[in-house]
């Protein structure tokens, strides 16, 4: 009888700590509660997010009535414009959804008294779990209202075969990459190494110069002003041209569209990028005389100036819970103590290059099986990232993104004629400063 008593506790105990809080479920697998949701993560039916909430639906979500319905497959930027749309009761616009995927700063628009706090359904060992940069940025108004569930950073990426030759003849190594004057000093070595061809591709020029300049000991809420750059700061001007006159001389490019491109076709051996941007390597480089070889895809951390400051970039949205009932609020809890779960978090990330959450998907990266070694290569670094290095959040101003690609437009346009001016005798650092004015006019 006592043992008969002890199970029964022990069953309800796991079922209020299944709801995230300690209260009796308000749930009912015979009359199960449906959530709608908007994500980001594939805008095709096969998407990962999709086969997770179909194992969910079929599992934990009918044992214990939940049933999670995507009715919005998108990018971030449509999903806080939607989000907008529906606040403003607009005649047309599709009713607000129970949980959405979105950033920091769309969740701040929102609002957060709209929105559910999940430091009130996770316990507070169950948030320690999380890594804390992380958490950080979900916080609007000292909620967590954006629950971390797959993040993103930038890395360095490299095809092992062409920079292995690379290596052999000059000495330079995957750990002279390590810093940003080893980086920068790779780079000139390659340009002489390959008779004029750039080292690296950036997808996200700007933001290799912040971490250049924190690195070098900046503080970022100095660059900017009024919801751009503040041009009079020092730090980010002196870092800018040093970028600027690595372009200037043909030894860095702003990438075409994707650096992954460059890479696979042989224009670059490296691409500074998104972690998730590995899903668009192939396993081969293919040149423009139709030769191919085996990518053998390397992966680093960004460089640092001083390794006492490492810092690199945190990206991606997170889930929102619109406030509405209890009942919904618990269903919500649910799904997402289930969608942040250690191995399935993992499990999750791997197929697509993002970062995990939870210490414990962390600790398993050692067992997981990845689908090949340059994934394996990416989480090495992901891992290096989350135990050494500080993640800073991007800029969420309004119109930023708009101007920042104008800028790199403009860079486009007349990067490629600039090497044959320096060697025409032109000076870099004067050539450097016309793409200062670029950024200048960008505002």
């Amino acid at each position: 009888m006592k043992k008969t008593l002890a199970l029964i506790l022990a069953a309800t105990f796991t079922l209020f700590c299944l709801s995230g809080c300690g209260k009796q479920s308000l749930l009912n697998p015979r009359d199960p509660v449906v959530l709608t949701m908007w994500h980001t993560y594939g805008e095709q039916t096969d998407s990962p997010m999709n086969r997770l909430i179909d194992e969910f639906n079929s599992t934990v979500g009918r044992k214990r009535g939940v049933i999670i319905k995507t009715t919005l497959m998108t990018v971030a930027a449509k999903i806080s414009d939607r989000l907008s749309e529906a606040q403003s009761g607009a005649a047309g616009t599709v009713p607000l959804p129970d949980l959405f995927f979105c950033h920091n700063n769309d969740a701040a628009a929102f609002g957060a008294d709209k929105l559910l706090d999940w430091s009130e359904y996770f316990s507070s060992s169950e948030i320690s779990a999380f890594v804390p940069d992380f958490l950080a940025d979900g916080k609007v108004e000292s909620r967590l209202s954006v629950l971390p569930v797959s993040k993103s950073t930038h890395v360095l990426y490299l095809s092992g075969s062409e920079f292995d030759r690379f290596s052999a003849s000059t000495g330079v190594t995957y750990e002279s990459l390590a810093t940003w004057d080893g980086f920068f000093s790779a780079a000139e070595k390659y340009y002489v190494y390959s008779g004029g061809k750039p080292f690296c591709a950036f997808d996200y020029l700007l933001r290799a110069v912040e971490l250049y300049a924190v690195s070098n000991g900046a503080d970022v809420d100095s660059f900017y002003k009024d919801g751009w750059y503040d041009f009079s700061c020092e730090a980010l001007k002196s870092a800018y041209l040093r970028f600027a006159e690595a372009i200037a001389k043909g030894y860095i490019v702003v990438a075409d569209m994707y650096s992954n491109t460059q890479v696979m076709t042989g224009e670059t051996p490296a691409g500074m990028g998104s972690s998730a941007g590995i899903l668009y390597y192939n396993d081969t480089v293919t040149y423009p005389d139709n030769t191919s070889e085996p990518m053998k895809l390397k992966v680093r951390p960004m460089p640092y100036a001083d390794s006492t400051k490492k810092v690199a970039t945190q990206a991606g949205v997170g889930l929102c819970a619109v406030r509405t009932d209890d009942k919904k609020a618990e269903a919500a809890s649910v799904f997402a103590h289930w969608l942040t779960e250690g191995t399935r978090n993992l499990d999750f990330v791997s197929e697509t290059g993002y970062m995990p959450v939870t210490a414990e998907a962390y600790a398993k990266l050692g067992e997981h099986n990845f689908r090949d070694e340059g994934y394996r290569n990416l989480y090495d670094v992901l891992n290096t990232v989350k135990n050494e290095y500080t993640l800073l959040r991007e800029p969420a101003y309004t119109g930023y993104y708009g101007k920042v690609n104008g800028l790199y437009a403009e860079i486009r346009k007349v990067q490629s004629s600039l090497p044959m001016r320096v060697k025409d005798g032109e000076n870099a650092a004067a050539i450097a400063a016309e793409l200062w004015g670029l950024f200048l006019e960008a505002q």
